[in-house]
């Protein structure tokens, strides 16, 4: 898959440019209806607790914007860090999609 903006090779399924950062629209299947939006932690793109990748997924946002954000929110507001443990805690965690690729038993390759 290409960029539009700066004709970089990108993954397959990436919501985001890695090179310049545009949105990446219309990258889903077209056959397979949408599932309504629920907001969830990541279970993948986690660094504490998977909240602000669930909210950047949720709202279709970079994760790394959501971040600084809420960084910010806990310095100059000081809110931020009780409702990041608020919604630690009332958010499920989503669930992990993707193939099983190793055999039953044997050592996860990571």
């Amino acid at each position: 898959m290409l960029c539009p903006k700066c004709s970089k090779e990108l993954a397959d399924g990436s919501k985001f440019c890695y090179n310049c950062g545009a949105p990446l629209a219309g990258q889903t299947a077209a056959s397979a209806p949408a599932a309504p939006k629920r907001l969830m932690r990541s279970s993948r793109d986690k660094k504490i607790g998977g909240v602000c990748a669930g909210l950047a997924d949720y709202f279709d946002l970079d994760p790394t914007i959501v971040r600084v954000v809420w960084l910010l929110a806990i310095f100059f507001a000081g809110t931020g860090f009780l409702v990041y443990l608020v919604l630690w805690i009332a958010l499920p965690l989503a669930p992990i999609t993707g193939a099983i690729t190793t055999a039953p038993g044997a050592p996860a390759q990571i």
